[in-house]
């Protein structure tokens, strides 16, 4: 897959979740793709203060990036 497939896959993940994080005043936006296998994101919203939003990264975002491009290997949130 390439750079440039890659990030159409993470964004149609993000797409995907980007409707959950806005029904509670959220949102997610993509900072960057490094090397192939790094994804580096932004909480917005009411996502940046909320006390579950490690677990959201981890268990929401995260997993749906990985089932749109597996080889993606970390997920990170951003400031």
């Amino acid at each position: 897959m390439t750079t440039e497939e890659l990030t159409i896959e993470v964004q149609k993940a993000l797409a995907e979740i980007r409707p959950f994080l806005e029904s509670d005043g959220g949102n997610i936006s993509l900072i960057a793709i490094e090397d192939d296998k790094h994804v580096k994101v932004r909480l917005e919203g009411a996502c940046t203060s909320c006390s579950v939003n490690q677990m959201t990264l981890k268990a929401g975002v995260e997993t749906t990036i990985k089932k749109f491009a597996p080889q993606i290997e970390t997920v990170v949130n951003v400031l």
